[in-house]
């Protein structure tokens, strides 16, 4: 087990570098393609994992990328990771520019509106995220930024 979270530490580091953006995309947009063909049913067993679909900033086109995800009630909760970058996910700047986005976990998808978790639940709900996905506190190590904790509440 140690040998495989040094594995996955130094594959974290590697595609934290910006000369790695491409081969994460790739592998983000393989990676929802899967899952959309599936039906979710190849995603990461181990995390729950949905696809959050973003409006591109610049280009107003829609952008998916597969995330790991916790609940907080009828909320979701993602972490704007991007493997420790010190650079934010184009995902969650695409967020800040229009939160309206729409979020898919299995075959159900449903409108979503994304906001940064306030002080006041952000260390309760960090807290939980690094239970369920311990890698996100050498993410936070790695990097000079706090990475955002974003809330995704349904709209109805």
């Amino acid at each position: 087990m140690a040998r495989r979270s040094a594995v996955f530490s130094a594959a974290g580091r590697l595609m934290s570098e910006p000369a790695m953006r491409p081969v994460t995309r790739f592998g983000s947009a393989a990676h929802a393609r899967l899952y959309r063909l599936t039906r979710g049913r190849a995603a990461n067993g181990k995390y729950p994992t949905m696809l959050l679909t973003v409006t591109g900033r610049k280009t107003g086109a829609p952008r998916t990328v597969p995330l790991i995800y916790i609940t907080d009630g009828s909320r979701l909760v993602i972490a704007a990771a991007y493997a420790g970058s010190d650079r934010n996910p184009d995902w969650w700047l695409n967020l800040q520019a229009n939160p309206h986005a729409v979020a898919q976990i299995g075959d159900r998808e449903f409108p979503v509106k994304a906001t940064l978790a306030p002080a006041s639940s952000r260390a309760d709900l960090w807290r939980r995220l690094v239970e369920m996905y311990p890698y996100f506190i050498e993410y936070q190590e790695r990097t000079t930024r706090e990475i955002p904790v974003v809330i995704l509440s349904l709209e109805t």
